[in-house]
């Protein structure tokens, strides 16, 4: 189902609460990259109801650097799944509640997952030490 940004929260909201609906559940949240649409980007939320047993997958189109409404508010397990696709594809979600890059380091320039994104990237990732994730660092 593709659903406009202005009313995704409306349907959100409805689909998790209403009887015959109850989807309970977000499963995932992703994107896709279309650079020819001026609505570039998809924004894909896979959600299931545990009491009716079924699924769906609900859609919006944006633009390039347009905000998507966040439902965290709605399935606090969106959290991660946003922060992801704003990491990956630079979507950023309106009322995120701590919007921040969660796979690259903070000094990451770019948006791997985007179609315009080099495929050589900007420079090499240095680990200091392969267990310490949080010290990862950018060399160019």
């Amino acid at each position: 189902m593709i659903v406009a940004t202005n009313r995704l929260l409306d349907v959100m909201r409805h689909l998790r609460t209403a009887q015959e609906a109850s989807f309970d559940a977000c499963c995932d949240v992703t994107a896709t990259d279309w650079p020819p649409r001026a609505e570039r980007f998809d924004v894909s939320y896979a959600l299931f109801s545990t009491r009716h047993r079924h699924r769906v997958r609900v859609k919006v189109r944006v633009a390039d650097s347009q905000a998507v409404p966040s439902v965290t508010s709605v399935w606090p397990s969106a959290n991660w799944l946003e922060r992801e696709v704003f990491d990956m594809f630079g979507i950023p979600f309106d009322g995120h509640p701590d919007l921040r890059r969660i796979l690259m380091p903070d000094e990451w320039q770019g948006h791997p997952q985007r179609k315009d994104y080099p495929l050589e990237g900007p420079g090499e990732m240095l680990l200091e030490n392969p267990m310490d994730w949080l010290r990862l660092r950018y060399e160019p």
